[in-house]
């Protein structure tokens, strides 16, 4: 009886530190995009992708999550949406980190479906503001080197629309906002990775995408469970995809939020490198 109480006690522990590292122990992965088309002036250009924190905290004031992203050394921070639950709220683990990216590299932010579910963002926005966020709400911002640029562009979710648009209504819309004027290599911020179709049909080089969490369960062979917005087996859940000429980057995320445990798909830091070629 007591070697089977200590067997329980024993597997008990094990089980809770296997869940415990897979939602909070941070991985770092790495990608490298070879782009003909991009300007010369920006081979090298290292870019670090971060999703869906959902007011999560990685250590006091977001040490853990920051020591990582300083340690890649980028030269440009994106974060693409769900910054804060719509039910945990996490504004002030958000801001936090958000202060301490600034100081790092030039950040860029554009929402996803929980910042509109939560509320008003007019408020968040002018927080993110005051802390030297790029908030991209359906516009760009160009980047110069030398005689060269490219384009940033981001788009609002478009759970901020109203219900009698179709989401593809929506996010041609707001693409044609945030196009104009621009020109050249074009990056793309848009929470939802499951509208490549749209995306590519804008001529964009590179989108960065979160939303799916990664398909919260990874299966051996299959990849993520469910996502929202693509249901089971998701096709676009992690990493790299490719759509015409565009190439997507899919986020995995940070926090979780309706379900709160991620299984073989530990939150992770994406950092990405771009050459010419």
């Amino acid at each position: 009886m007591k070697n089977r109480m200590i067997v329980v006690l024993l597997t008990g522990a094990l089980l809770a530190a296997f869940l415990y590292t897979e939602n909070n122990i941070l991985t770092v992965r790495h990608i490298t995009l070879n782009l003909e088309d991009l300007p010369s002036s920006f081979s090298g250009l290292t870019i670090v992708h971060l999703s869906d924190l959902h007011g999560k905290s990685f250590g006091p004031n977001q040490e853990k999550l920051v020591s990582k992203i300083r340690a890649a050394k980028p030269d440009l921070i994106v974060f693409t949406g769900d910054l804060i639950d719509r039910k945990r709220g996490g504004e002030e683990a958000g801001l936090r980190l958000m202060d301490r990216l600034t100081k790092i590299a030039p950040t860029y932010y554009v929402t996803g479906n929980h910042e509109w579910w939560a509320g008003d963002f007019s408020a968040l926005g002018k927080e993110l503001v005051k802390r030297n966020v790029k908030v991209l709400a359906n516009q760009h911002d160009r980047l110069e080197r030398g005689e060269d640029w490219i384009c940033i562009l981001g788009i609002d979710d478009p759970a901020v629309q109203p219900k009698a648009l179709s989401p593809t209504e929506v996010v041609n819309r707001e693409l044609d906002r945030a196009r104009e004027g621009s020109s050249g290599f074009s990056i793309l911020l848009a929470h939802r990775p499951e509208l490549i179709t749209i995306y590519s049909q804008h001529s964009l080089n590179v989108v960065f995408s979160g939303h799916a969490h990664g398909g919260q369960i990874r299966l051996p062979f299959l990849g993520g469970l469910i996502a929202p917005g693509q249901g089971f087996l998701p096709r676009y859940s992690s990493g790299l995809y490719s759509h015409g000429n565009t190439s997507l980057v899919v986020s995995r995320g940070l926090g979780n939020s309706v379900f709160p445990q991620r299984l073989f798909n530990r939150p992770e830091i994406i950092v990405v490198s771009l050459k010419k070629g």
